[in-house]
């Protein structure tokens, strides 16, 4: 079984965007809070993925790659709306890959950092354009971001 050891983080500042970038689009078959079901399209690459329950900072993850065009037609007739549609960068800081999110459409204004982690209990070295941890609030997560998307946020009170 895999399991994905993540952190997650708010985005400040501009430094983040000398990293290469890829485009994603994604949806879910499925938003259970046990296990969600993703189909993603990132650059010319396509994969679904189920996800198990977060637990502190890790759950259980499996990841497959599939054909373009069968992501394509999922994305369009199955998954839940809105999609989730974003810039992805990839930079590398005190020895770790980050990924920072940059969101659009429904979630646009919304700029997150994940960095994956070999062990709950691994340091991390902070970079300057990091802000507040927000690991453990599942708004943030993207299945959330579905159902209750970002420009929803400030209406909600």
């Amino acid at each position: 079984m895999a399991t994905e050891i993540e952190r997650k983080f708010l985005v400040s500042g501009e430094d983040w965007r000398s990293g290469d970038a890829t485009r994603y689009r994604q949806g879910y078959l499925n938003l259970d809070k046990e296990r969600t079901v993703r189909v993603r399209l990132a650059g010319d690459s396509a994969y679904i993925t189920v996800k198990g329950e977060t637990s502190g900072t890790a759950r259980k993850e499996f990841e497959y790659q599939i054909p373009p065009h069968d992501a394509d037609e999922m994305l369009a007739t199955l998954c839940h709306r809105p999609l989730i549609e974003k810039c992805r960068y990839r930079v590398k800081h005190g020895g770790l890959d980050w990924e920072i999110d940059e969101l659009f459409g429904d979630n646009t204004g919304l700029v997150v950092a994940e960095v994956e982690l070999d062990s709950v209990k691994q340091t991390i070295e902070r970079p300057a354009w990091l802000g507040e941890v927000v690991t453990s609030d599942p708004r943030y997560y993207n299945a959330s971001l579905v159902q209750h998307p970002y420009r929803t946020w400030k209406t909600q009170g």
